[in-house]
C-alpha cells in the first residue's frame, strides 16, 4: 500500500465529489490514475463494513493511502485505483452494481480526465522524452485489463453456485429427496444409493436414515405421511426430508466427491 500526503505530493491538488443514486463518491485529483475513497465506493455497493470490504476484496497494489489537510485537522483516506473498484463491483451482490460500473466508467472516469487530472500536459510531455515512462504505464493497463478479464472469468464461475445455493436456502421449509435429487439429475432411487454407497445414509424399516457422524447436526427431520396401500387401505409411514442446513451439507459433501448440481455442469462445460 502506498501513501502520499498533499503537502509532499503537491499534484494530490483536491478531493472531487460525485453523485451516485444519492450517494457520496469521493475522488481524488492528480497526476497519476485517478483514484476513489475505498469506503465510498464499498457503501454504494452495499457492503455492510465497508472498510472491511476494501482491505478483504481490493488487492494492495490497488489501495493507497491520502492524508488531506482540512479544517477539521489531518484526514487520513484510504483510497483504491479503478482496478480496485471493479473488484469491489464484482463483489457486490447488488443489482445496482451494474449500473454504478457503468456510472463510473461513463461519467466520472471521463470527467476526471477531461479535467486534465489523468493526463496533463506535463505527463505527456513526460512521455514524448521518456519512451520508456509511457510504456510502463501503458504495461500497467494491460496488466490491469487482465485482472479485470480474470476476475470476471472467476465471478462467471462462481455465478451458478451463488444462484443454486441462494435458491436452495431461499427456501424455508423442508426439501425432499427426490427434490434434490432432481437437481442433480437423479432418480430419487439412484440419488438414495448414491448416499448409501458414500456412507451418508443407511436404510431401516423402509425408511433412509443418516449414519450416527451425521446425526443430531439438524440435517434431516422425520415426518410422517398418508398413502393408499394396494388393498385401497389408509395407512401412515415416515420419510426423511431435509433441512435447509442438511441440503447445504450435501452440496458441499457431494461437491467434495466431484457431483455438481445440473446448473454447475452446464455452466462449466459452457467455459470449458
Amino acid at each position: 500500500m502506498w501513501e502520499l500526503r498533499t503537502k509532499e505530493m503537491t499534484q494530490v491538488k483536491k478531493i472531487i465529489p460525485f453523485d451516485f443514486e444519492g450517494n457520496q463518491v469521493r475522488t481524488i485529483s492528480g497526476e497519476e490514475n485517478p483514484c476513489f475513497v475505498g469506503r465510498d465506493v464499498a457503501a454504494v455497493l452495499g457492503y455492510s463494513r465497508p472498510a472491511d470490504a476494501v482491505r478483504k476484496h481490493v488487492d494492495e497494489e490497488d489501495k493507497g493511502v491520502v492524508r488531506m489537510e482540512t479544517p477539521g485537522g489531518n484526514q487520513r483516506l484510504v483510497t483504491i485505483t479503478e482496478s480496485g473498484v471493479y473488484s469491489l463491483i464484482l463483489t457486490s451482490k447488488l443489482p445496482s452494481a451494474k449500473r454504478f460500473k457503468h456510472w463510473v466508467t461513463s461519467e466520472v472516469l471521463p470527467a476526471i480526465r477531461k479535467d486534465g487530472a489523468y493526463v496533463t500536459p506535463k505527463t505527456a510531455e513526460e512521455w514524448l522524452n521518456n519512451p520508456d515512462m509511457m510504456i510502463q504505464v501503458l504495461q500497467r493497463y494491460k496488466d490491469d485489463q487482465a485482472r479485470i478479464k480474470q476476475l470476471h472469468d472467476e465471478n462467471r464461475k462462481l455465478q451458478p453456485k451463488a444462484e443454486y445455493t441462494d435458491r436452495m436456502l431461499s427456501n424455508p421449509g423442508l426439501e425432499t429427496t427426490s427434490m434434490i435429487a432432481k437437481n442433480y439429475g437423479y432418480s430419487t432411487i439412484k440419488f438414495n444409493r448414491m448416499l448409501y454407497a458414500l456412507g451418508v445414509q443407511y436404510r431401516q424399516g423402509g425408511v433412509w436414515m443418516l449414519y450416527a457422524k451425521y446425526q443430531g447436526e439438524g440435517y434431516t427431520q422425520i415426518e410422517p405421511y398418508e398413502f393408499i396401500n394396494h388393498v385401497d387401505k389408509r395407512q401412515v409411514a415416515n420419510t426423511m426430508k431435509w433441512t435447509q442446513k442438511g441440503a447445504k451439507f450435501l452440496y458441499d459433501f457431494l461437491k467434495g466427491h466431484g457431483i455438481l448440481p445440473k446448473i454447475e455442469q452446464l455452466e462449466l462445460e459452457g467455459i470449458e
